[in-house]
């Protein structure tokens, strides 16, 4: 079964792993040292994170390296972008609301 990558975020520990990589690559033993979860349960999350590719692995010696493929995250801020548009213009609507108010209140 292929994943996107908006089934990979609705986990929150998934959400907190690419918190947790974004800045430097971790290996899954550093990553799982952070959780209340099993080694196994963090195991399974790189994994799907890995199958909808918002992570990339590199292999260094013996050690597995896990880092966010930022380039990925654009995919979510784009689609999330339509309604950012969408709260901003409700935003700017409340801002007039409320100066015309302060202006019929003086």
């Amino acid at each position: 079964m292929r994943r996107d990558i908006f089934q990979a975020i609705a986990d929150p520990t998934r959400r907190a792993i690419l918190v947790l990589i974004a800045t430097q690559a971790m290996t899954p033993n550093t990553i799982a040292e952070h959780f209340d979860s099993s080694r196994q349960a963090i195991s399974k999350h790189l994994r799907i994170l890995n199958e909808c590719a918002l992570i990339k692995q590199e292999q260094l010696g013996r050690e597995i390296y896990y880092q966010l493929k930022v380039e990925k995250m654009k995919e979510i801020d784009n689609w999330l972008a339509q309604f950012r548009q969408i709260w901003e213009s409700r935003f700017n609507q409340l801002d007039d609301i409320l100066a015309t108010f302060k202006k019929s209140n003086k």
